[in-house]
């Protein structure tokens, strides 16, 4: 059988990722095929579903222009447009304009000073990340030092990028994160992630922090969020919800709709799931 899916990757990922390895032998019509290859021909594949693309953000512009040409050759997924929208996490005002509850943000372009009315105090645990990123890439937790924190949103800046200054929700320590997956518009399966900026981060892969994680069944509120925000989006091929607890209730601190990782491996039949929602994708 001729591949009929491209599944995308990176030519820097050293290995192939665990959730391809785990797809593949349940998706025939597919092959993984890197978004950094100049010699593919997109328009060979009747699908071009975005996987692990781990090193987008540096080089947000290429990856772009690279899928804005797939998308006129083929059937490009997630869609252009919500690409577009989620590789700049910017997307979290959105949600909340929508009335998602959302982590506290404030974006402070280059050559921004931190507003007056920062929702964050500087002399309390706080985050400062860039608005492009992945995989806890340029993301820093600090504790009180402002002078520290604000070294590192200077250094975002003179890198070009867009700084986020977000609270630390410390529940996150002792309750961990919560992913919620979705393929085909369908709930499959959810994980929970160990916090990692309150720990030494280490990078096997030397593109993304190494995580803990294990599967784990969302509460009812948890669900009952990430159900309305998918129910809100349009069609896509899949969805990872990511919250973080808080004593009101979940909070999103990201919605992945480029390259999530769908930890395939923490739940019976779901690199089978993924597939049949892949390949419903030629129908």
């Amino acid at each position: 059988m001729n591949p009929r899916i491209a599944l995308v990757t990176t030519r820097d990922l050293p290995v192939p990722d665990a959730d391809e390895v785990m797809l593949l032998p349940h998706l025939p019509e597919a092959e993984l095929v890197c978004w950094d290859d100049p010699d593919v021909d997109w328009a060979n594949y009747e699908a071009v579903v975005i996987r692990s693309t781990w090193n987008y953000h540096d080089n947000l512009d290429a990856f772009l222009l690279w899928a804005e040409r797939v998308s006129h050759v083929t059937s490009l997924y997630n869609s252009l447009e919500t690409i577009k929208w989620n590789t700049d996490k910017r997307y979290l005002a959105d949600l909340a304009g929508r009335g998602f509850p959302v982590v506290p943000t404030t974006f402070v372009d280059p050559g921004e000073e931190i507003p007056d009315d920062v929702v964050v105090p500087l002399d309390g645990h706080l985050v400062v990340k860039p608005s492009v990123g992945a995989g806890s890439n340029g993301a820093k937790l600090f504790n009180g030092d402002e002078a520290a924190a604000r070294a590192h949103l200077a250094s975002l800046h003179a890198a070009g990028k867009t700084a986020m200054i977000q609270p630390y929700l410390s529940q996150i320590d002792e309750v961990g994160e919560t992913a919620l997956m979705y393929v085909g518009g369908q709930f499959s399966h959810a994980a929970r992630k160990a916090a990692i900026l309150s720990r030494n981060m280490s990078w096997e892969t030397g593109i993304y922090a190494d995580e803990k994680v294990t599967g784990t069944h969302p509460s009812a509120a948890e669900r009952e969020l990430a159900d309305r925000i998918v129910e809100s989006l349009p069609a896509l091929a899949y969805t990872r919800v990511d919250l973080l607890p808080t004593p009101d209730g979940p909070v999103v601190l990201e919605l992945e709709l480029t390259e999530p990782s769908l930890f395939l491996g923490l739940s019976e039949g779901a690199p089978e799931r993924a597939a049949a929602a892949f390949r419903a994708l030629l129908d």
